[in-house]
């Protein structure tokens, strides 16, 4: 019968889990930026920013998906040893809302490069 118990507590973390946890990184949607704001770079301005842009998301994208196994397992151990804590687990918050804004950023970015003829690409993961 604990077995029974056991496993309905794993079956339940797991199901809560993705509600309550941090997005993956890859699930965060770009947040809108408009291109017009790199209207006026240069295809060399605008190859500095996608570096820059680039590297921060990478950076945040990291930090979000940290977020997520983080927030899995507290979300699992909290069910199984204690279930009320589960329902601290941080969830999206501030850091999903940066990732979307640089994932908007390197889209408008890449807008911004097809109008210059620039050929400024990113690659997607």
């Amino acid at each position: 019968m604990n077995t029974m118990k056991a496993l309905a507590a794993l079956a339940l973390a797991l199901s809560l889990s993705a509600a309550g946890c941090a997005s993956r990184s890859e699930d965060v949607a770009a947040s809108y930026v408009s291109s017009s704001m790199y209207s006026g770079y240069s295809c060399r301005e605008l190859s500095a920013e996608a570096q820059r842009v680039s590297s921060a998301a990478a950076a945040a994208a990291g930090t979000q998906d940290s977020a997520r196994i983080r927030d899995t397992i507290a979300t699992t151990a909290a069910l199984v040893v204690f279930w009320p804590a589960a329902f601290f687990v941080g969830g999206n918050g501030a850091q999903a809302a940066e990732l979307g804004r640089l994932k908007g950023q390197m889209q408008a970015i890449e807008e911004a490069s097809v109008r210059r003829h620039c050929g400024i690409t990113f690659r997607r993961v």
